[in-house]
């Protein structure tokens, strides 16, 4: 159940990180959700790793924004490319 979770705060995290990530974005809502999964995933199980916060934590949500948006950055500065 907790991947599930994790997973779903992935999908508000995607939309909430294209909302706050400057400039225009071309891609599409799918890709944006996934974008928002995969930088979900990866701070909170990285931020749990390395000990920064606990599962549950505020922090957490945070962590997963920024992994989002920073995705959403790095995947636009490859389909620039």
């Amino acid at each position: 159940m907790h991947i599930i979770g994790t997973i779903f705060i992935g999908l508000i995290v995607g939309l909430l990180a294209r909302f706050l990530k400057p400039g225009d974005d071309s891609m599409g809502w799918i890709m944006t959700i996934l974008l928002g999964i995969g930088g979900s995933l990866a701070a909170t199980y990285g931020g749990q790793a390395l000990g920064i916060y606990q599962a549950g934590q505020g922090a957490g949500f945070i962590g997963a924004l920024v992994g989002a948006i920073i995705l959403l950055v790095i995947y636009g500065f490859i389909k620039k490319s």
